[in-house]
């Protein structure tokens, strides 16, 4: 599917999701769409594992969350559409190639330019957020390893830190990269 389209599609499903009611049927059903959302598109059931592993503070802070203040059934509906949308969201940069992001962006922000918006600068902007995601979860990543690498537990407050500053250095160095080519 092309990326445009396809970029529609994942904002309705967003939307649709959100729509849905807190009930445990409704997260059966997100359930089901996200793994044949994740089958349908090739990516296969155990990318889908790796990403709802990627997600498991996610889901634990948004289950204990809602548990506490709504009670089971709500809490489950509630947190399985949270999880549902973002694996649905994950599927876009696993399944298109940035440049065909970048395109599409900058076609669908083309009738804006008559109220000011630079398109191109907008599209930019959406494409380089939506790939630094998975960067940003490759240097967490790489902050546990080294942990382990050391014999140290990995921990959220030991991790913190390194995380900070490997994630300030991406941003310099993007940022030196976008300005190498004349993007401010």
């Amino acid at each position: 599917m092309p990326a445009g389209p396809k970029m529609l599609l994942l904002a309705a499903a967003a939307i649709v999701v959100a729509a849905l009611p807190t009930e445990a049927w409704a997260a059966v059903a997100c359930a089901g769409v996200v793994l044949l959302a994740y089958l349908a598109s090739g990516v296969g059931v155990r990318e889908l594992g790796r990403q709802v592993w990627g997600l498991r503070w996610i889901v634990l802070v948004t289950a204990v969350g809602q548990l506490i203040f709504l009670g089971p059934e709500p809490a489950l509906a509630n947190t399985v559409r949270v999880v549902a949308a973002l694996l649905v969201a994950a599927l876009l940069p696993l399944t298109t190639r940035v440049e065909d992001m970048l395109d599409a962006l900058e076609r669908g922000f083309a009738p804006l330019r008559r109220a000011g918006v630079d398109a191109e600068r907008a599209a930019l902007l959406l494409a380089v957020t939506i790939t630094t995601i998975p960067v940003l979860a490759r240097l967490a990543a790489e902050v546990r390893e080294a942990q382990r690498a050391r014999g140290v537990r990995p921990s959220l407050r030991a991790g913190v830190v390194p995380f900070v500053v490997l994630s300030l250095r991406h941003a310099d160095q993007l940022g030196d990269a976008l300005a190498a080519r004349g993007i401010r």
